[in-house]
């Protein structure tokens, strides 16, 4: 019995690996490739649906106020920065991840975290980024990027984060 189910894993694992070595991943010098971006959705969310918190890599995450989903000015130099980033690799797409710290009931901080995504969204469309490059999600308080139950803790997660993906 055993092996009628190693035979179909294996082979579905040869597919797989056939198909990631196939691609040639085009991306630049700050690797987005396909490959790299697949490897990378893989590793934040395994085989689940929420990922774990990811700090800041290519693109810089958005900060926000307390209870606010308002684009400060230093929160549009982050996605000015970010468009630049972009530009630089038109095949990149992105989620946009919204992020609250764990004050407010959940409910209110998925509806936060979905206005913070979309705030950030309008700004880039109004930067010239074309939506069909751009998806938003809100993950509330769920994602933490860092867990303490402090004011320094709660700063960092209020955020947007720039997810790139191979999708």
């Amino acid at each position: 019995m055993r092996a009628y189910l190693l035979i179909p894993l294996l082979s579905l694992s040869l597919l797989v690996s056939a198909c990631s070595k196939s691609s040639t991943g085009t991306g630049d010098a700050n690797g987005l490739s396909e490959n790299s971006l697949g490897e990378n959705y893989d590793n934040r969310f395994g085989s689940g649906s929420i990922p774990t918190a990811e700090g800041e890599g290519m693109f810089r995450d958005v900060h926000f106020d307390y209870d606010s989903a308002q684009i400060s000015d230093e929160a549009r130099q982050s996605i000015e920065y970010n468009v630049e980033v972009l530009r630089s690799n038109p095949a990149a797409n992105l989620v946009l991840e919204g992020h609250c710290d764990a004050r407010g009931t959940a409910e209110y901080n998925m509806a936060l975290g979905n206005e913070r995504a979309r705030s950030v969204l309008q700004v880039l469309q109004s930067l010239g980024v074309s939506p069909d490059r751009l998806k938003t999600i809100s993950y509330g308080e769920e994602v933490p990027l860092d867990p303490a139950q402090d004011d320094v803790a709660f700063a960092k997660n209020r955020r947007v984060h720039f997810a790139p993906t191979n999708g």
